[in-house]
């Protein structure tokens, strides 16, 4: 009886994917590099990657192009964060303990996905990158030196509290989870920039997986598409982390602004002109 059902689910899957165009596999490969390019370098690739899936895919319920994007997200996440972890030593048990949290708090958020209308979030969403912004442009150092030395107990509670959170946004809506991530690391946890940004894709990592595993077991993603997206993604992570790495924090600190920038004008638009 499983292999039945998942024999149905991709032979739906496919059957969907095939009623589009060659050019739509084209234009949202396109769509993936770019936003696996932006997610290596600060996050907020999901604010390209959701939008392009979901004009192309207009009538596609939200779950299933939800669980596409995070297919692609995840795949490009993997290869910054194998990329980072080659410049940034982590500590392993805080990063396991941050881990399993968020993972668990991404599933938590994508089972609410099906009893909650995830436009409800975005008006608190649109405040918070407003005071991310000011403050972003106001504290010309954020994000370039480490500038906190937190006890074990303070760095594992807010470490906790902050997996929690945004592990379950990224499960219940994803976009800007590696943006929110990564003013966590710096914010709360002191980090700079490109250790914060090689912590965010491990955890990033985890909350997709944790995501992944109530849509895919649905069968909510298109097979064909998500496989397009993940291999553009994968190639657009590869090069953003490679480019962050050379040319450092103050690098990160200009793309994560320009990034929370076009946060607040995608989430304002939703909010006054779309609904």
């Amino acid at each position: 009886m499983l292999w039945i059902h998942w024999q149905n689910i991709g032979v739906n899957k496919l059957k969907i994917s095939m009623d589009y165009s060659f050019f739509t596999l084209i234009s949202l490969a396109f769509f993936a590099f770019i936003a696996g390019f932006i997610d290596a370098v600060v996050g907020g690739g999901g604010l390209i990657q959701l939008p392009a899936l979901l004009i192309n895919f207009p009538s596609t319920p939200l779950p299933t192009l939800f669980g596409t994007t995070k297919i692609a997200g995840f795949s490009g996440t993997s290869i910054a964060a194998i990329q980072y972890s080659k410049k940034v030593k982590f500590d392993f048990r805080f990063l396991m303990y941050l881990a399993i949290i968020s993972m668990s708090a991404a599933y938590i958020g994508a089972k609410v996905v099906y009893l909650i209308n995830v436009n409800t979030l975005k008006p608190l969403i649109l405040f918070i990158l407003i005071i991310i912004a000011i403050y972003t442009f106001i504290k010309k150092d954020f994000g370039q030196f480490q500038t906190k030395q937190l006890s074990f107990a303070k760095s594992y509670f807010l470490g906790g509290l902050m997996a929690i959170f945004i592990g379950f946004y990224d499960g219940f809506f994803g976009p800007g989870t590696g943006s929110f991530l990564v003013l966590g690391f710096v914010v709360l946890l002191g980090f700079e920039f490109i250790k914060a940004s090689a912590y965010a894709k491990v955890v990033n990592c985890m909350t997709n997986i944790g995501a992944l595993s109530v849509f895919i077991v649905n069968g909510n993603f298109i097979l064909v598409v998500s496989i397009v997206m993940a291999i553009s993604n994968v190639l657009g992570s590869y090069w953003g982390s490679k480019m962050a790495i050379k040319k450092g924090n103050g690098f990160i600190r200009i793309f994560f602004f320009i990034i929370v920038c076009v946060m607040i004008l995608r989430y304002g638009y939703d909010i006054y002109f779309k609904s």
